[in-house]
């Protein structure tokens, strides 16, 4: 397990950001330290559960990118915690964006602590009038296997060209790059009956050392 993650309900909002950054923080926005992810077990094909899942189809608007690099491993499970992990991030911002209204996939992809701070997340957006615009890039995706059913996933994202927009005005929040501009990721991820790795704890370190160009 993430033995040193702890999360809360409330979801701290960085409106400059682009590409599903939900995090939690019990202090400060974003000042949590790593997680601790064990040792790495390696599973075969085998040990895996089939895949019976029929994942939600997610569209996003044509002025939002998210990019995800690292996504072949040549491990088959880890490209499923990759792959899954991928669609999560994409739910987030479909949920942010409007196009999954419903959340269908925010709650296909999440489960847990991770759910109750994605809807948080989406809801400060929704409250606060906004939506996203531009490019999100995830990069040095890195995954540790506990168990059959278990993983931890740890990666950076570069959200220097993602911003906020204002749904009624469509106005743009451009802000500066800076070292919060990049944002380290530790989750968590279960699979479930189905197959499915539903990502079920997540928090984000803003502005860390490992993420930096």
């Amino acid at each position: 397990m993430l033995a040193a993650i702890t999360l809360t309900a409330a979801a701290a909002l960085t409106l400059s950001a682009c590409g599903g950054g939900d995090s939690d923080s019990s202090k400060d926005n974003d000042k949590i330290a790593g997680a601790d992810t064990g040792t790495e077990k390696s599973a075969s094909p085998s040990e895996s559960a089939v895949d019976s899942a029929e994942r939600p189809k997610i569209e996003l608007p044509s002025d939002v990118t998210m990019v995800f690099e690292d996504t072949d491993t040549g491990d088959p499970v880890k490209d499923a915690v990759l792959a899954d992990n991928a669609e999560r991030m994409r739910a987030v911002n479909a949920a942010i964006t409007g196009t999954d209204p419903k959340g269908e996939a925010l709650g296909y992809y999440n489960t847990g602590k991770a759910l109750e701070a994605a809807l948080s997340w989406v809801g400060q957006f929704k409250d606060a009038g906004a939506t996203i615009t531009g490019e999100a890039r995830y990069y040095d995706r890195k995954v540790t296997l506990q168990s059959e059913t278990s993983a931890v996933l740890t990666f950076c994202a570069d959200e220097s060209k993602g911003f906020s927009k204002d749904k009624k005005t469509n106005k743009i929040a451009k802000t500066p790059v800076t070292k919060d501009s990049y944002v380290q990721y530790n989750t968590k991820l279960d699979k479930n009956a189905d197959g499915v790795w539903q990502t079920s704890q997540i928090l984000s370190t803003r502005g860390a050392a490992q993420c930096q160009p």
